[in-house]
């Protein structure tokens, strides 16, 4: 008899594949899909090139999405802390809402070897699948980024990049549902219950689609981990259509949700798990995250150099100080996603002992039980559902 594998490492040697939820500390078949979320095998890093020549310089400009740093008082403390001991400076700018958005903006640089005004850019495993598979990113020196060899070893073998040659885990987590707890008093636990009445004009949605999707999807009976077909797909996307066009969904947005939650113009939303515990943290106890009943999705982003970036070594030396365990778990006690890089959590018990057992940054077997990664899409299936979508959420 074969013997079986513990959970939790199947969930992360199968799933490291976004904003994709992973940690050395949790793992379930659905997880397991985090390693390769959105990617398929053909997505091989084999077709991908980097630049004639390390490139470096003084200055790195790094492109992230919002609230996924540490932050105190306008500052990001571990980046200070790397400009002061590397001697580097750091432009970092909160420029990727979502990933079209964003790729849409870069990749005519990119298709044209052209400098896209970013050394370094924090990408959601599809689109990093994506962006390695066009030979678009440039290959890490490992001599450089010694730190690498930290990352959870169910995250070094992604189907996407075996050995991590052009990417490395930023941050993983959930897409689930999120409410207003003075508005909403009783609560949200199924997808239906954005749905209610109370609720119309009030909610707000994930531009990323394998996130609202994928839970619509799961709230209609559908397994997303074992794939999705065109029939499915349409009547996910149907009741997407109605919500939208019946003015119960207000909004549909990437990162920016934040500010129609901040400011009450949405009082629930589909969101991201690390983003709610940040607001909570700066605003007060607002607001309430959970896995719907039917299931979240689960994700990961990844840093990745592009083959025009103007300071590689810069952008190494940032990689290779975010995988000091001491700095990621600053990182993880700030952001609330799960970290990537093993000893985190012990440094995380210097920290707070209490995020130390936080299931929503090393999470538990039960959580990851009701978690899901959407599995990869054909190429024309996601031309095809991405058009389909894009034509929906715009009107």
């Amino acid at each position: 008899m074969t013997e079986k594998m513990d959970p939790r490492t199947e969930f992360l040697k199968n799933a490291m594949s976004r904003r994709g939820f992973l940690s050395a500390m949790g793992a379930t078949g659905a997880a397991a899909a985090l390693a390769a979320c959105g990617t398929s095998s053909e997505d091989s890093a084999s077709e991908a090139s980097g630049p004639t020549e390390q490139t470096s310089g003084e200055n790195v400009v790094w492109a992230n999405w919002t609230a996924y740093l540490d932050r105190k008082k306008g500052t990001y403390p571990t980046l200070e802390a790397f400009q002061k001991e590397s001697g580097y400076t750091v432009d970092y700018k909160e420029d990727i809402d979502d990933n079209a958005t964003f790729n849409g903006k870069v990749e005519p640089q990119l298709q044209n070897n052209q400098y896209t005004g970013y050394d370094m850019v924090t990408l959601t495993d599809w689109l990093a699948a994506e962006w390695i598979r066009k030979g678009y990113v440039a290959q890490i020196d490992d001599s450089l980024v010694p730190n690498k060899k930290n990352i959870l070893p169910a995250l070094l073998d992604v189907s996407f990049d075996p050995g991590r040659q052009y990417s490395l885990t930023w941050q993983s987590g959930f897409a689930g549902l999120v409410w207003n707890k003075e508005r909403v008093p009783d609560g949200l636990k199924t997808v239906d219950d954005l749905w209610q009445e109370a609720l119309k004009g009030k909610v707000v949605v994930l531009s990323e689609m394998r996130d609202t999707m994928g839970i619509i999807l799961l709230s209609q009976g559908v397994d997303i981990s074992q794939g999705v077909d065109d029939a499915q797909f349409q009547k996910g996307l149907d009741e997407l259509k109605k919500q939208i066009d019946s003015g119960q969904i207000k909004q549909v947005k990437g990162n920016s949700y934040l500010n129609d939650l901040k400011n009450e113009q949405a009082w629930a939303a589909i969101a991201w798990s690390g983003d709610i515990f940040q607001i909570n943290a700066e605003e007060g106890d607002k607001w309430e995250f959970v896995l719907p009943e039917s299931g979240g999705t689960l994700w990961s982003d990844n840093l990745l150099v592009p083959t025009t970036s103007e300071n590689m070594v810069g952008a190494e030396a940032i990689m290779d100080y975010y995988f000091d365990p001491k700095v990621a778990a600053e990182v993880a006690a700030w952001v609330n996603f799960i970290c990537p890089v093993q000893g985190a959590q012990e440094e995380m018990e210097k920290i707070d002992k209490d995020l130390a057992n936080s299931p929503w940054i090393f999470p538990t077997d039960e959580i990851l039980s009701d978690a899901f990664v959407f599995a990869p899409l054909t190429p024309e299936q996601d031309v095809k559902y991405s058009d389909e979508f894009g034509r929906v959420i715009s009107g």
